[in-house]
């Protein structure tokens, strides 16, 4: 079990502290949410737990069969509800992976990102379109 502490510091702002590490963390409301928008708002947080979810998992396979994964990027774009309560709509994901992998390791890589936690987590409650760029 991981302890995370957050503070209220005011003015729609909180602070995060990963008590097993002592790194924090600062959200601030957007500003389309009476905010400031002057850092990640909690639910940028959850597309970031995304895209950096897929890649840690896809780093720990690569890692496995000794695939060099450097440089393999996310790009998460958030969309918010319009109607009713607000929350995540859509997270749409675009993996982009360099270099020179066979057919079966592109699909163990694939299958990882959309094995992580934070996807299985998510479910059906958001929509979360990914695609994989490979290049190389």
């Amino acid at each position: 079990m991981v302890q995370i502490d957050i503070t209220y510091e005011g003015g729609l702002r909180t602070r995060a502290v990963h008590q097993p590490s002592s790194a924090n963390c600062v959200t601030d409301a957007p500003v389309d949410n009476h905010g400031k928008g002057e850092s990640f708002s909690p639910t940028d947080l959850v597309a970031t737990a995304l895209g950096s979810c897929m890649l840690t998992i896809m780093g720990i396979v690569a890692d496995r069969h000794d695939w060099d994964l450097s440089g393999a990027s996310v790009q998460v774009q958030k969309a918010m509800s319009k109607e009713g309560p607000r929350r995540i709509e859509e997270l749409s994901v675009h993996i982009r992976i360099a270099g020179d992998f066979e057919p079966a390791a592109r699909k163990a890589l694939e299958a990882a990102a959309l094995g992580c936690p934070v996807h299985a987590t998510l479910g059906d409650r958001v929509r979360m379109p990914v695609h994989f760029d490979w290049v190389g």
